[in-house]
């Protein structure tokens, strides 16, 4: 029966030409435009490069005070990370690490740009960077606050040039020269918690990560011996964050939380306000409004092509048919339709995704269509089809016998 109705579906397509492509045109187009949405998604957030234990790591990067005319939202103090986050028992490391800021380095007269941020020695621990050459810094030489960096690959050939290797060599970045004990394979900048072009020990910094307060510049990152402790972790901190004393005049209640990576990275800055919650609703909204338009013009191009088909449904209908036959006849040939439509879209999703990757838009970020975005697009495919298929073929179902052979 279904290769009967495939049959059926591409000679229909082939009777009116135009029409069919402006339905394969409105439906690849619609598809390749979310799958490189899907695809860069994708990117953003399944790459594990370079936190491949997130299954077992929650992320503090906010703490919020309100008070009753006032409120503060921003990352963390090294002190109440250290001091407060830094007594817990359930994880079994913990590292702090700041957010990157940029500033301006010269190399033969030739301005460079580059991001630099500051971690402690357990950041090489729980992050699993892929290092080129040399070394993460250790725990001494954070401790002596000795003047040493791990640079990415893309900085290296910056500044250096096209050399085996830098270690041992220096580089200058916030008008102090640092010795490059490693390099590390680059990040895109869409990883922002981990991302940097320059790493340095805490210690070094030049704001005071002693200071008491508890707003300030870090971020860390909790792990637990397993995935199974993550639970537990997470309501160890909430816990912790209802005892810790306010000492701001004017603040009332405080808000900290030990997130998944996916709640840390959409996190608003607001308690009021789910990150995820947001970010699926923008998302949602963005779809439907992007496939409401092609799918109405699919509905209106059945709705003709059923209407030129009146005379086979009435003869159909007259040997005895059901509705509920034509019904599935007519979803199964627009669902090959939309089919058709996804390999079309899923072939210019391979191209359009090349040519960003080429272009380089943002560096570092290289994306891929892989087989979540293949099942997604297949999704997408079918959802479209039953869409614009089923009211176009619940309306030639009720068609009468009478009228529709008149019509011919």
């Amino acid at each position: 029966m279904l290769k009967n109705y495939f049959k059926i579906a591409i000679a229909v397509l082939r009777r009116r030409k135009f029409f069919t492509f402006i339905s394969l045109f409105g439906i690849s187009f619609t598809l390749t435009i979310l799958l490189v949405l899907t695809a860069f998604i994708d990117k953003v957030v399944g790459d594990n490069y370079p936190d491949r234990k997130r299954d077992r790591s929650l992320y503090i990067n906010r703490l919020e005070q309100k008070g009753k005319d006032m409120s503060m939202s921003g990352a963390l103090s090294y002190y109440f990370l250290s001091h407060y986050a830094g007594s817990m028992k359930t994880p079994v490391k913990m590292t702090i690490f700041s957010g990157f800021g940029g500033t301006n380095t010269y190399v033969n007269n030739k301005k460079i740009a580059v991001d630099y941020k500051y971690t402690d020695a357990n950041y090489w621990d729980i992050l699993e960077y892929d290092f080129l050459e040399g070394k993460a810094f250790t725990k001494q030489q954070v401790d002596n606050a000795e003047k040493v960096a791990v640079i990415s690959e893309d900085i290296k050939k910056a500044y250096f040039g096209d050399v085996a290797s830098v270690v041992g060599k220096f580089i200058e970045a916030d008008n102090v020269k640092y010795r490059v004990i490693g390099v590390v394979k680059d990040i895109p900048i869409t990883s922002y918690m981990t991302y940097s072009q320059i790493y340095l020990p805490y210690t070094v910094s030049k704001t005071d990560y002693k200071d008491k307060g508890y707003g300030g510049g870090y971020s860390a990152i909790l792990l637990a011996n397993s995935s199974a402790d993550v639970q537990k972790m997470h309501d160890e901190y909430e816990q912790l964050v209802k005892r810790i004393p306010i000492t701001t005049k004017g603040i009332s209640v405080m808000y900290s939380h030990a997130n998944s990576y996916l709640a840390s990275y959409v996190d608003t800055g607001r308690e009021d306000q789910s990150g995820v919650v947001l970010v699926l609703t923008v998302l949602a909204t963005f779809v439907f409004l992007f496939m409401l338009l092609p799918t109405l013009n699919l509905v209106n191009i059945n709705i003709t092509r059923i209407m030129e088909r009146s005379s086979e449904i009435g003869v159909r209908k007259a040997f005895g048919a059901s509705s509920k036959t034509l019904v599935y006849q007519f979803i199964v040939e627009n669902i090959i339709l939309t089919l058709l439509g996804g390999i079309i879209g899923i072939v210019l999703a391979f191209i359009a995704i090349q040519i960003l990757n080429n272009a380089n838009l943002i560096p570092n970020l290289v994306l891929s269509v892989n087989l979540m975005v293949l099942f997604i697009g297949l999704i997408i495919c079918l959802v479209f089809g039953l869409i614009s298929g089923v009211y176009p073929a619940w309306r030639m179902s009720k068609l009468n016998v009478v009228t529709a052979l008149k019509a011919q």
